[in-house]
């Protein structure tokens, strides 16, 4: 049987109870607009009944706050953290695409329809009139301005891939940041919840870090108790991968870190590109892969805009024994010398191991269709480590995108094929002096400096990174010759002298070229950019299409949690009066109870 004092006690249990959801209430109101914070509730329950040994069995106690806790669902959790994966991905492939479709600038004058067609208006202009300097010396500086929209060009697309290349650095830095700070919180929430505490806040500071974590990378979190007792929640093991691999792992956490290459996987690269890489890879002996596919968000989206080739990587099969210091790659994915942008020095794998090889040799044949066939053979600074045969090797990584290196290539290709075609018509006139023409496109040697005349394609069986061929030919350094810039005179506009040296019939010939539909697969010379331009048109409006599709799914679900997790300011405020009504219907009982003992003590005394 209660005591005499029994119904204070539970009138007492019941102002707590209320001063509680109260003051959880009050915490709610004030972080109504806190982000990332999730509502929290009092659950309660009866207080455990009390034997009377009556004719009605059992007396109420009151009440018990049993905990607070928060209203999350982590079905939600897991649906934004995919959906903002996918988000930071295309959101930021959206940005750079953009970049590179701005830079090709071909809706103003200066674009490359506009140059190309000022170019051979000029060239028109001179076969008109092939004996006039003015003419010539016209032709040879629209040339240079021609040549300048490639470089300049370049220099747009090098500052894309410096700029993704530091944002790859920036990103690796604050997944590490994310990585310790959930590594301490993690150890916080323990040391609570071990003493029978429930860190809520702390959870909120938390999933968070997991939100802004999975705008960069995919991420899987998985919580466990362990060591759970009687008085204690038990301990909590938290981990967080990313991509498969573990980032953190409760109170320990992994680092990423990004290494500069010592050499190009690129011809087309600037130099000092990051490689992303595990801290801890001789630790854990998991290797982490900047390409996977599955990777996601803005570190996926950041790599394959900087690195991306459209699979139009060198690959081939090898076939050596341990010691040898020269491989030769057969079957390879690239026979052509337009489409060659691997580096003249840099590592070749052969099957899971990379060798530095500092130069390497082409043989050309032909096959029984007619077409070309390569053969490289790369000379490796170290030899080779394991017997090989038939296997897989290949030239920096086949990326599924087409990226900074994959438009790089495409323009280095047309500029290569066209420029061959363009000398070899100059190499068969003759200037106005009746000597034979030099090159009107060449190359500027990194190097000496120089401006470089090359070998026509027809000429080559066989030739080194170091000839002088229309590989080392890339739009960064695409020049006019520099003789016909300083005398116009040489360039060569006859055809021989026979017919007189201001014939115009090679001139007619550089003509032909502009709607020469054998160039290109793609018809027209003009054609080839014209396509890649619409390429990358399409390209961008992909992938604003795409960030905005998930943007709004990832609005919609952010709806959906706080539709459960989210404060309502206009529930709070009710809660606040039921709450407050509640508080003061205690009170009243606690006054009645004490009137009544009033009575009970003071006034039934004789």
């Amino acid at each position: 049987m209660g005591s005499t004092f029994f119904g204070l006690d539970i009138a007492l249990s019941g102002i707590f109870a209320s001063n509680t959801q109260l003051n959880t209430t009050a915490h709610n109101i004030s972080n109504a607009e806190t982000e990332g914070y999730t509502r929290q509730v009092v659950n309660t329950q009866a207080s455990k009944a009390l034997k009377t040994y009556t004719t009605y069995g059992m007396v109420g106690t009151g009440i018990d706050v049993t905990g607070i806790d928060q209203l999350r669902n982590e079905y939600f959790d897991l649906k934004y953290w995919k959906t903002n994966t996918l988000a930071g991905e295309y959101t930021t492939k959206e940005y750079y695409v953009n970049c590179v479709e701005n830079y090709f600038n071909e809706i103003n004058d200066n674009g490359f329809t506009a140059t190309f067609d000022k170019f051979y208006d000029a060239l028109e202009q001179l076969s008109n009139d092939p004996s006039s300097l003015e003419k010539r010396e016209q032709v040879a500086q629209i040339g240079s301005a021609f040549a300048d929209y490639f470089n300049d060009m370049s220099s747009s697309l090098d500052q894309i891939q410096t700029d993704l290349n530091f944002e790859i650095q920036n990103t690796v830095d604050t997944i590490n940041s994310i990585a310790e700070e959930i590594s301490v919180i993690n150890l916080k929430i323990n040391t609570l919840e071990l003493a029978g505490q429930k860190a809520n806040d702390l959870r909120d500071q938390r999933n968070l870090l997991i939100d802004q974590l999975s705008n960069y990378v995919s991420v899987e979190v998985e919580e466990k108790v362990v060591n759970k007792t009687d008085i204690s929640m038990g301990q909590k093991m938290y981990t967080v991968k990313i991509d498969g691999q573990t980032l953190v792992d409760t109170y320990n956490y992994n680092t990423l870190k990004c290494v500069p290459r010592e050499c190009k996987a690129n011809q087309n690269d600037i130099r000092g590109l990051y490689d992303v890489s595990w801290t801890t890879d001789d630790q854990t002996g998991e290797t982490f892969s900047m390409y996977s596919g599955s990777l996601g968000g803005v570190l996926q989206a950041l790599t394959q805009m900087r690195d991306g080739n459209n699979l139009e990587n060198l690959y081939g099969k090898v076939s050596a024994s341990v010691g040898d210091r020269q491989v030769t790659m057969t079957g390879t994915s690239i026979n052509s010398i337009s489409k060659l942008n691997i580096p003249n020095e840099g590592y070749v794998t052969i099957g899971a191991i990379d060798y530095k090889y500092n130069g390497f040799t082409v043989d050309i044949e032909k096959n029984a269709l007619g077409s070309d066939v390569y053969t490289y053979t790369f000379d490796l600074e170290e030899p080779i480590k394991l017997d090989v045969d038939s296997v897989t090797a290949h030239i920096g990584e086949t990326v599924d995108y087409k990226g900074v290196a994959y438009y790089k290539a495409q323009m280095n290709e047309f500029l290569r094929t066209f420029s061959d075609k363009f000398n070899k018509i100059c190499n068969e006139s003759q200037d106005l002096k009746g000597n034979a023409g030099e090159d009107f496109f060449v190359f500027k040697n990194e190097v000496t400096g120089e401006y470089t005349q090359l070998k026509e394609y027809d000429e080559i069986t066989s030739f080194t990174s170091s000839d002088d061929t229309y590989y080392r030919l890339t739009m960064g350094n695409f020049k006019v010759n520099k003789a016909v810039i300083h005398d116009p005179n040489t360039f060569p506009a006859a055809s021989d002298t026979s017919m007189g040296v201001a014939n115009n019939i090679g001139v007619r010939s550089l003509l032909a070229l502009k709607s020469d539909e054998t160039m290109f697969k793609q018809g027209q010379p003009a054609s080839f950019l014209q396509t890649l331009i619409s390429e990358i048109g399409v390209d961008s409006a992909s992938a604003k299409s795409f960030s905005k599709n998930q943007n709004t799914i990832l609005n919609s679900i952010s709806n959906q949690r706080l539709s459960k997790s989210g404060v309502d300011k206009d529930e709070e405020a009710m809660n606040l009066i039921t709450y407050q009504n509640m508080y003061q219907l205690n009170a009243k009982v606690v006054s009645i109870m004490n009137e009544v003992l009033n009575t009970l003590i003071n006034q039934m005394g004789l």
